[in-house]
């Protein structure tokens, strides 16, 4: 029995080890294929290194105004009689825009008009009684006081019948006017905006620490959402002699030509101001660089001493250090790392190891302009 039983345990400790054995053989042969197998390329974009000219900018964010802007309103209470405007017109200084009912005003004025003749009337004769020695001297002064009295009410009403003829304070484009001839208007209600839009203003804010980089008639160029791809062209005219305590920004005002009335009051605008001399950067694709705690990398494409499928020196991807500099929208300046002509990957890094081969496909590439706009799809 105890023969049998060492025979038995023998057989299983045997049969027990050759499936370990095989499974640990199995195991190394699979390690070793795998070593021996050649690694797969990974696809990605890539461009080739080169210097561009870069004008170094400030941008900002801006509000469109009026040179000169205001609600046409009126002085004095009335009855419209007639509108002599259309909405959107332009108008010239002093032009009338609206004639209001001012005839029991003019025939006051006539009534006064006519007092005042009979007291420069009365006044002269009594001066030449005054000379003939038949009236007093305090006669020939009332008559004078009551002539200037008579006078300054005919010019008092003379002006509150010009109040009754409403004019243009100003040249400009008028805005959409809903008053209607019959319509009463109280003193103070609006007519019609009345706005001057050329040239037009751009108000923006900077951070105290750019103020040293703007000045007095230095160039902005304005691009607005509502005419994409159109730059508009201007220059600084003031500069707030005042910090905001609370944003510590400083307002700055600049003059924008604009003979097509294409900008309007109000509008939202981004601002550019030219600071500095044109600069010569090597510049890459923001997707191009990787960010690390311990330094900003790219990966620089090389041919290598094998050959693909087709013959051709297989291309490695080689990892290598970089100095970023300034940002221009979608590129970035390289201050040191890459020479020019060099082949860098622009996407697909974030799969890529030191010394892996890869296949260039810029079918799809990234975004790498200067100024891009917002896209929504």
């Amino acid at each position: 029995m105890k023969k049998r039983m060492v025979i038995m345990l023998v057989a299983v400790a045997v049969l027990l080890g050759g499936i370990v054995g095989f499974n640990l053989f199995k195991g190394y042969m699979m390690q070793k294929y795998m070593a021996s197998a050649p690694v797969p390329a990974a696809t990605v974009s890539a461009m080739t290194a080169d210097y561009q000219e870069w004008q170094p900018q400030i941008s900002a964010v801006g509000t469109l105004r009026a040179v000169r802007g205001v609600d046409v309103t009126t002085e004095v209470a009335g009855l419209v009689r007639s509108i002599e405007f259309k909405s959107g017109d332009e108008v010239k200084s002093g032009q009338v825009l609206v004639q209001l009912n001012a005839d029991s005003d003019a025939a006051q004025l006539h009534a006064l008009e006519a007092a005042a003749d009979l007291a420069s009337t009365v006044y002269e004769r009594d001066k030449q009684q005054l000379a003939a020695e038949v009236i007093s001297k305090a006669q020939v002064d009332t008559d004078a006081a009551d002539l200037k009295s008579k006078r300054a009410q005919v010019a008092q009403q003379s002006a509150l019948v010009d109040k009754k003829t409403l004019r243009a304070p100003f040249a400009g484009k008028l805005g959409i006017t809903t008053v209607n001839p019959g319509q009463y208007l109280n003193a103070g209600d609006k007519v019609v905006t009345l706005q001057t839009i050329d040239p037009i203003y751009v108000d923006f804010n900077l951070p105290q620490q750019q103020l040293p980089q703007v000045g007095l008639g230095q160039k902005v160029f304005l691009t607005t959402d509502a005419y994409p791809g159109v730059s508009f062209e201007g220059r600084i005219n003031a500069i707030n002699p005042r910090v905001d305590t609370n944003t510590r920004n400083v307002q700055i005002e600049a003059t924008v030509p604009n003979p097509k009335r294409q900008l309007l009051p109000g509008m939202f605008a981004t601002v550019k101001v030219n600071s500095g001399e044109q600069q010569r950067y090597l510049t890459l694709p923001q997707t191009a660089i990787t960010y690390n705690p311990y330094g900003s990398t790219v990966y620089v494409i090389k041919p290598s001493d094998q050959k693909d499928a087709q013959g051709h020196p297989q291309l490695t991807a080689q990892q290598v250090f970089v100095t970023p500099g300034p940002t221009r929208g979608d590129q970035v300046a390289i201050l040191k790392g890459v020479e020019p002509g060099a082949q860098v990957v622009t996407s697909g890094a974030v799969k890529l190891k030191n010394g892996m081969p890869v296949v260039v496909n810029n079918s799809v590439e990234p975004s790498n302009s200067p100024n891009p706009t917002p896209q929504e799809k």
